[in-house]
C-alpha cells in the first residue's frame, strides 16, 4: 500500500492522533503466526494477567477490551444494579464524550457535579450522594474519577485515598477512568498501585491507546468483591475480541521494561516544554493575548486566546477548542512529540500573537 499521509507531521489536538509505538508494533508481529485459542484463552492473555498482578497486586484481574468507552461502560455495568447511579464531574469523559453510552447501554444514571479543576472531592461527592432508599431517585452507588482528569490535572495519592475512603463509608464503589493513567504515574513518580489498589480504587479502566498502543484497553478489577459478570458483560457490550492475543501482546509490551513510563514521561515533558516556552515568551513581551486556564501537570496544556487567532493558528497546526465561548483551547502532546515539534508550534503561536 502507498503511504497516504506525511509521517513527519504532528499536531497538538490529541494523543490519539499519534501512531503506534514501534515496540508495540513489534509485539504484535511477535504474537502473529500459528494458531492460538480465540477469545482470551491464549498464552498472551494468560501472561497479561501475571503482568497486571505485578503492577496492581495479586487480586488484580484484567479483561482486555477494544477501547476506552467500552472499558468504562463494561466496568460500570459490572459494579451497579439497574437502578444504580454514578457520581462524576460534569467534564468526565463518561458524561461528555461517550455518546451517552453509559446511560444508553448500561441503563445507569450519571449524577454530575461541576468541578473547576476537573477533580472530585468528598465534599463535592456529597452534593449528589444522597437519597438512598428513595424509590423516586436513582441510587448513588458508585463514584467515577479520571486520572489524569479531562482538564489535565492530577489526583494525588492522598486525594484518591480520601475519595475512596469517603465513597466506601457511604457504601459506594470507586471506579477510575485511567485513559491517561501512565501520564499520571509518570507525573506523580509513583507506581500504579500507589494511587489505585493501595489507595482504595475498586475497578479501573486501564488506558493504552493514548500511550502508544494501536488499539486496546483493559478493565482491571482490583477488588473482586465489587464486580460481577464481567466475563459475560464484555461479550454483551461487544468488547470481546476473538483474536485477543493481539490486544494482550500490546499491553504486555507497554507494561514491560517501563515502556509505559518512558513514553508517558516524554509526553509530559513535551507539554511542560510547550508551557514554559510560551510563559517565557509572555514574560518577555514577545506574545500578548494568551493565558492559561489550568495547571499543566501531565501532557495537556489548556490556554485562552481569541477565537480568531486560534483559528488562524489551527490552519497550520491542528488542535481542538475546549470552550469556544471562553476562547479556551486544549493542546495535547504524545509519546512521539519532539522538541522541534513544540518549537515549531510555539513559533506559529508567536507569529499570530506577537506583541
Amino acid at each position: 500500500m502507498t503511504r497516504l499521509h506525511d509521517p513527519d507531521y504532528r499536531g497538538f489536538a490529541s494523543d490519539n492522533y499519534a501512531g503506534a509505538h514501534p515496540e508495540v508494533l513489534a509485539a504484535i508481529t511477535e504474537a502473529n503466526g500459528g494458531h492460538q485459542i480465540a477469545y482470551g484463552e491464549d498464552v498472551y492473555t494468560s501472561r497479561l494477567q501475571e503482568v497486571m498482578k505485578q503492577h496492581f497486586g495479586e487480586p488484580a484481574e484484567a479483561f482486555p477490551v477494544f477501547n476506552g468507552t467500552g472499558a468504562n461502560v463494561t466496568a460500570l455495568t459490572s459494579i451497579l444494579p439497574r437502578w444504580g447511579a454514578v457520581v462524576a464531574t460534569s467534564t468526565a469523559h463518561i458524561h461528555t464524550d461517550e455518546g451517552g453510552a453509559p446511560e444508553r447501554i448500561s441503563g445507569l444514571k450519571l449524577l454530575t457535579i461541576p468541578a473547576p479543576d476537573g477533580k472530585l472531592t468528598p465534599e463535592l461527592i456529597d452534593q449528589e450522594a444522597w437519597g438512598w432508599g428513595d424509590e423516586h431517585r436513582p441510587q448513588p452507588l458508585a463514584v467515577s474519577i479520571t486520572q489524569t482528569t479531562e482538564l489535565g490535572t492530577l489526583y494525588t495519592v492522598d486525594e484518591v485515598r480520601a475519595i475512596a475512603d469517603h465513597a466506601h463509608s457511604l457504601g459506594m464503589t470507586l471506579h477510575m477512568d485511567g485513559a491517561r493513567i501512565s501520564n499520571a504515574a509518570a507525573a506523580l513518580a509513583v507506581p500504579f498501585r500507589d494511587f489505585t489498589t493501595d489507595a482504595g480504587v475498586d475497578i479501573l479502566s486501564f488506558g493504552g491507546t493514548k500511550n502508544g498502543l494501536l488499539y486496546g484497553e483493559a478493565v482491571v478489577v482490583l477488588n473482586p468483591h465489587v464486580s460481577d459478570g464481567l466475563v459475560y458483560l464484555r461479550k454483551l457490550n461487544m468488547q470481546l475480541s476473538s483474536k485477543m492475543r493481539f490486544v494482550s501482546a500490546q499491553l504486555i509490551a507497554l507494561l514491560t521494561d517501563e515502556l509505559w513510563l518512558k513514553s508517558a514521561h516524554h509526553s509530559n515533558a513535551m507539554a511542560t516544554h510547550l508551557r514554559h516556552s510560551l510563559e517565557y515568551a509572555i514574560a518577555g513581551g514577545t506574545i500578548s493575548g494568551l493565558s492559561f486556564s489550568q495547571q499543566t501537570q501531565a501532557n495537556a496544556v489548556f490556554a485562552v486566546l481569541s477565537n480568531d487567532a486560534a483559528d488562524r493558528i489551527r490552519e497550520r497546526v491542528r488542535f481542538y477548542d475546549w470552550d469556544r465561548a471562553k476562547g479556551e483551547v486544549r493542546w495535547m502532546t504524545a509519546f512521539d512529540t519532539t522538541e522541534a515539534d513544540v518549537d515549531t508550534f510555539v513559533a506559529a503561536i508567536t507569529e499570530e500573537l506577537g506583541a
